[in-house]
């Protein structure tokens, strides 16, 4: 019998991952400007989080429970009262990591300073700078009997009391919103006997306050500050005389002022500027979260790099792949063999080659490829742009409804169709997940086809920060069926069966049920059985469900999940057989492996999907099997080296401790570093020799 309080909801474990994250900023072994950074992933990481998962709760509420989004036993009341218990005691321990990040700075002579403490020197250098740079981008909003104003997601406003010393009780309120955007977040003040200074640009408003209220007769003035956190959940209309493009600019507008689901306000407010606050802005006391000083942390990850080498990461440059050297076509080698590449390890540059070489040569007739993000001035678009003007068929899938980069893609998926590709904004009741670059090319007077299946997005940007795999391969056994995926893509009602690739939401989760079972086989038979499984999220029903039948039938079962799990893992006579881990470091582990022991006949995929029920039941996803036995061990060796991770390795338990796996032994591993090591060795060994005129 499995019941909800066999698994462990959704919100809270995603909570628990954030902690993960939080904990990088508390270790004093992070390097000090990387914790700084962390701080500021925490932040962005919560914004999402309230912008989409509590917004959702918050519905929930209103009309009742939704079993898929609530496994763990408990009312949508319940759930929402527990997330924003733990986001208060989240919200303390940041104030309280943010002090000793604060006091180790000083002692390297970096000092964050407020507008209390500005010597005649720095007050002037401050003044000079608000009135020719912040000043300009300023406007202040009189709060009172009018209409309470439109308050910006995700923006930073100065709540501002002003008053008379001699008479309190004549008192006015008023907003300003923190410009950030146009303006950076922080200001170095030059300083002296190598000492740093650096003032936030909250603070420079706040040393300049007399100057923005100068009409007014008030002297006296508190600011603290507040940011809002909206629902950014798409509606869109069923309007049929509208394209979908249309429809989502439309949602997309709506969105910008989505309902209020969060407050966060400077615990120091006075009650009276509080209450004004959320009784204008129709907030229940419970949807606030008192704060520090300071909202937006994301705005740390991008803190003046003004410190000294040994606090930052050690730089891992990026490397090429051993079969992929300088000046050679990566067509050819394709031709040869399968070409694993690991990111961030290998660089990008390898993806844009193949794309570029693709879009100039005469022979290659047709270039597909999926969108789900791209970065903002992206050299993957920049080259099917470019072979469209080479006279290339060129078909490009964008998702539209890519969380929060929908604007960027609806650009993109203009500017393609401008230039003539032929583009397809999904797939009607699903989104399009998979990572899939495809190239048909005339050989000997048939049509050929080359393939790129990946992990993670066609995006040069996060590449140098998330984990991922992309095999680039000529094999007919997968190429060809990409092909037919974009065959699929163009013309829905063709259906196809797939013998390698697994798709979903066709055949991925009955797929995955029979590797499993074929494990539960084995089990039962005496014989060896296991399973490592890496990835995301782990949180749908019926696969958690199939892995604790697993578990209980004598499988060993090996999880690395990064975030989301719902999974219950070591209770007797339960799911003893399963251990679960989670790495958080230097780089967001992304990358999606699976390895099925198979009786010997080891089976292992990469793929673009989680095991979340939107990724198998309401997603075009791929997961690719591995069939080169020299990659196959690359990616094996992967798994061991993080199932090995006693210094970022966390143990996912019932209770959601998160301590770290000390993994029994003296010395020290950690696995970022130690596979970025491994791929630097075997790049320098060249095991076979590459014939490049094929």
């Amino acid at each position: 019998m499995y019941t909800n309080e066999k698994f462990i909801n959704r919100e809270i474990s995603w909570l628990s991952f954030n902690e993960r994250v939080l904990q990088e900023a508390e270790d004093p072994e992070t390097p000090l400007f990387e914790r700084i950074r962390f701080i500021g992933i925490f932040s962005n990481n919560l914004d999402e989080f309230f912008r989409v998962r509590v917004a959702t709760v918050r519905r929930m509420v209103d009309i009742g429970k939704d079993e898929e989004n609530l496994l763990g036993e408990m009312t949508p009341t319940e759930l929402h009262n527990k997330i924003y218990a733990t986001v208060h005691q989240h919200q303390e321990k940041v104030q309280e990591i943010f002090k000793d990040i604060i006091t180790e700075l000083k002692a390297n002579d970096i000092f964050m300073i407020d507008e209390t403490e500005l010597n005649e020197s720095q007050g002037e250098f401050v003044r000079k700078y608000f009135y020719d740079k912040v000043l300009p981008n300023l406007v202040p909003i009189m709060l009172g009997k009018n209409k309470f104003p439109y308050l910006r997601d995700r923006s930073v406003y100065l709540a501002i009391k002003l008053w008379k010393e001699e008479a309190p009780e004549d008192k006015a309120y008023s907003l300003i919103r923190i410009p950030g955007r146009s303006v950076p977040r922080f200001l170095v003040i030059p300083g002296d006997e190598g000492k740093q200074f650096v003032i936030m640009l909250d603070d420079i408003i706040r040393y300049c306050m007399a100057d923005i209220f100068f009409y007014f007769d008030y002297d006296r003035y508190d600011a603290f500050t507040i940011k809002i956190t909206r629902d950014a959940e798409l509606d869109l209309d069923d309007d049929i005389s509208k394209s979908f493009i249309e429809k989502m600019s439309t949602s997309l507008k709506r969105r910008k002022k989505g309902k209020p689901v969060r407050l966060l306000y400077d615990r120091y407010m006075p009650d009276d500027l509080l209450s004004f606050l959320l009784k204008k802005m129709k907030l229940a006391k419970g949807d606030a979260v008192p704060g520090g000083r300071y909202h937006n942390h994301k705005d740390f990850m991008n803190f003046p790099e003004i410190g000294k080498k040994e606090h930052y990461y050690t730089n891992l440059p990026p490397s090429r792949h051993k079969d992929l050297p300088p000046f050679t076509s990566v067509l050819k080698m394709m031709r040869q063999k399968d070409i694993m590449l690991h990111f961030p390890y290998h660089t990008f540059n390898h993806v844009l080659d193949f794309l570029r070489e693709a879009a100039i040569d005469p022979q290659v007739k047709e270039i597909g490829l999926t969108i789900y993000r791209v970065a903002a001035d992206s050299k993957v678009v920049n080259a099917l742009l470019n072979a469209v003007r080479n006279g290339k068929v060129v078909t490009v899938v964008v998702e539209l409804q890519a969380r929060f980069d929908e604007e960027a893609n609806i650009y993109w998926s203009n500017k393609l169709q401008e230039e003539g590709a032929n583009v397809i904004n999904g797939v009607p009741g699903m989104k399009v997940h998979s990572k899939l670059a495809w190239v048909q090319r005339k050989e000997n007077g048939k049509m050929r086809n080359y393939a790129y299946i990946g992990t993670g997005n066609f995006h040069e940007g996060t590449a140098r920060v998330y984990t991922d795999k992309g095999l680039l391969t000529a094999d007919p056994r997968l190429a060809d069926e990409v092909e037919k995926v974009f065959n699929f893509f163009k013309q829905n009602y063709l259906h196809f069966n797939y013998e390698h690739l697994v798709v979903s939401p066709f055949s991925m989760r009955k797929h995955f049920v029979k590797n499993i079972d074929h494990e539960i086989k084995l089990a039962k038979q005496g014989k060896p059985a296991w399973m490592i499984l890496k990835m995301n999220s782990l949180i749908d029903p019926g696969m958690m469900i199939k892995l604790y039948e697993a578990a209980q039938a004598g499988v060993k079962i090996q999880l690395i999940i990064r975030g989301i799990f719902g999974m219950q893992i070591g209770l007797n006579g339960y799911s003893e057989n399963i251990t679960a881990i989670s790495i958080v470091d230097k780089y967001l582990e992304h990358t999606r492996l699976f390895l099925f022991g198979a009786g010997g006949e080891e089976k292992m995929y990469i793929s673009s999907a989680d095991w979340m029920s939107r990724n198998l039941n309401r997603r075009i996803e791929v997961a690719c099997p591995i069939y080169d036995e020299s990659i196959k061990a690359e990616l094996k060796e992967q798994l061991f080296i993080q199932l090995r991770d006693n210094s970022k390795a966390r143990i996912l338990d019932p209770q959601l401790l998160n301590e770290y796996s000390d993994g029994n032994t003296d010395k020290k591993y950690r696995a970022q570093e130690d596979f970025y090591n491994y791929i630097k060795e075997i790049n320098t060994v060249n095991d076979e020799t590459i014939d490049t005129s094929k």
